[in-house]
């Protein structure tokens, strides 16, 4: 696990440092935006890697790698919306938004890390369009937890599959060898 832990740190490393760099030039303007939305802004990232992986041509040249981390920065932020709510006007400075950031991430590491320990790293045996099936799937669960005003009877809520979104996000660049170790 080890390895894993390692390499995962090295993906985040890369989220991370895009992150910043655009709430450098843009500021915190993803602060307006309703779960709903930022739901949705994954669901269209998600079925871009699932177009890429189907389609033998393609119109503009990137592989799937600049989804995914998408996918995990939208995915932070969302989670940093259910903590904090929704604002009207940007109002996070950038070393708050960055600590923040940084909390969400150990959170989801460590959920990471207790379940692989759990699933003894099974997901190294997975294909890369079975991890993004997995998270249009999670995708559809958030979107109908949202569709019943947040409730559920039995099942984890929206913010445990933000985290498996980001986690399968991980594995699949992992996979994709971007975590350049």
């Amino acid at each position: 696990m080890k390895n894993t832990s390692q390499q995962y740190d090295a993906i985040i490393a890369i989220c991370r440092d895009l992150f910043t760099k655009k709430t450098k030039d843009y500021g915190t303007a993803w602060r307006i935006l309703r779960l709903p939305s930022l739901t949705d802004q994954i669901f269209i990232k998600a079925q871009r890697i699932r177009s890429l992986q189907e389609n033998e041509v393609r119109k503009i040249d990137e592989d799937e790698t600049s989804e995914f981390i998408g996918i995990i920065n939208y995915c932070i932020m969302a989670l940093i919306q259910i903590d904090k709510g929704i604002a009207t006007q940007p109002d996070l400075e950038f070393e708050e938004a960055v600590q923040l950031y940084d909390t969400k991430i150990a959170l989801t590491k460590k959920l990471m890390e207790d379940k692989n320990h759990d699933y003894g790293e099974a997901w190294r045996d997975m294909r890369v369009s079975s991890l993004t099936d997995l998270i249009l799937q999670k995708l559809l669960r958030v979107k109908q937890i949202e569709d019943n005003k947040g409730k559920t009877i039995v099942s984890e809520g929206i913010d445990a599959n933000y985290q498996d979104m980001i986690n399968y996000s991980v594995f699949a660049l992992i996979h994709l060898g971007k975590a350049n170790l």
